[in-house]
């Protein structure tokens, strides 16, 4: 630590090409290299707001470079910015619900304190809670030596989950512990002050207050690195946080004016596209109708020419027929005739037949009546 503050003190004082030769080019600052910190180009590092105070974080490990950060500064905001803002957020998030879980705490322990009826335990529970406290020790480190080891291997997440827990842990041997001392009668100093005195807790730091306490030491308190450091985080994280709802509405809002704009030009081309559906319609009904019209011809055509040629085949039936029937009269004609002819013929032969019997007839009674020649 105290190797690396030097070496920052001297890059200060000397500039950050102190070691280079001269016959040696100077290298080109690039504020995306891994040696600087991202917290101190985004807003501020964290770990110079709470300098020899109870949440001292230390030195930071990575270099504060004023040129890098102007270079940072004057970049066009990219995916890689976003990133370095993600981590800012993360790491005061995480400072700052460290100071709101203390902040629970303070509460409820004055609570706890302001109860008045509160009950004792017997020994019998005061060896329980005992005993429960020193298993939860006991789980505590364990689990602290496997985040350290899991850290160590590089298991990050899981580390993270084991340090959860060892929190959670923590809660219920405190929350063990004070009521034993609460059963005993065992409070320390500052809760014996609390008790003479009427304590608050501040909702930045988390620090006790006394109510009504002078205003220079309420001063002091505003003024201090530990109060003043919370609420310049507490800022920094609203702000970037209220910058990006701005940039996500603004975007919302440009995407509607597009979506609005967009969908102003697809009334128009949705005009058109019905306009011209309703031209291809009215086209495809004109020539539904004409086809409709054309085949309803074509229909009568060949009902007319199928008329016609039924009227042909029944007049050349009727022809035929006239023709057979006019055949059978005149062969039966000729046939009446013949046999007419034959019947008369008969008749006549019948006739002269008749006449000539009559006529020898006569003759012969003439003969005999008329006197024989001798």
């Amino acid at each position: 630590m105290a190797a690396a503050a030097a070496a920052a003190l001297l890059d200060e004082l000397m500039g950050r090409n102190r070691n280079i030769l001269p016959n040696e080019k100077p290298k080109e600052i690039n504020w995306e290299d891994p040696e600087f910190c991202k917290l101190y180009f985004v807003k501020f590092c964290p770990h110079d707001l709470f300098v020899n105070t109870r949440a001292d974080l230390g030195v930071c490990t990575k270099v504060h470079d004023d040129e890098a950060k102007e270079l940072y500064e004057k970049a066009p905001y990219t995916f890689r910015k976003q990133q370095y803002e993600d981590e800012f957020i993360r790491f005061c998030q995480s400072m700052l619900s460290e100071v709101e879980r203390k902040i629970v705490k303070g509460k409820q322990r004055l609570a706890l304190i302001g109860n008045k009826d509160m009950t004792t335990l017997t020994p019998a529970q005061t060896q329980k809670n005992e005993e429960q406290i020193a298993l939860l020790s006991e789980k505590i480190n364990k689990l602290v030596e496997e985040a350290e080891q899991c850290g160590i291997q590089g298991n990050v997440e899981q580390a993270q989950g084991l340090m959860r827990l060892c929190d959670q842990l923590k809660e219920e041997r405190e929350t063990l512990q004070k009521s034993n001392d609460n059963s005993h009668y065992n409070q320390t100093a500052e809760l014996a002050a609390a008790q003479e005195k009427q304590m608050e807790v501040c909702d930045v730091c988390g620090a006790f207050l006394i109510v009504g306490d002078a205003q220079q030491r309420i001063d002091d308190h505003l003024m201090g690195k530990q109060h003043v450091g919370y609420a310049r985080l507490k800022a920094a994280l609203q702000d970037i946080l209220d910058k990006r709802e701005k940039d996500r509405e603004d975007k919302e809002r440009r995407r509607d004016d597009d979506r609005r704009r967009a969908r102003g030009g697809d009334d128009d081309r949705r005009r058109r596209d019905r306009n011209r559906d309703r031209d291809h319609e009215r086209r495809d009904v004109n020539r539904d109708r004409r086809d409709r019209d054309r085949n309803r011809d074509r229909d009568r055509i060949r009902d007319r020419e199928t008329e016609n040629d039924n009227e042909k085949d029944d007049r050349h039936k009727r022809r035929e027929h006239d023709v057979h029937r006019n055949n059978q009269q005149r062969s039966r004609s000729s046939e009446s005739r013949e046999k007419h002819d034959r019947h008369k013929e008969d008749d006549r032969r019948y006739k002269d037949r008749g006449n000539h019997d009559h006529h020898h007839k006569n003759r012969n009674r003439h003969r005999s009546r008329s006197p024989s020649r001798k």
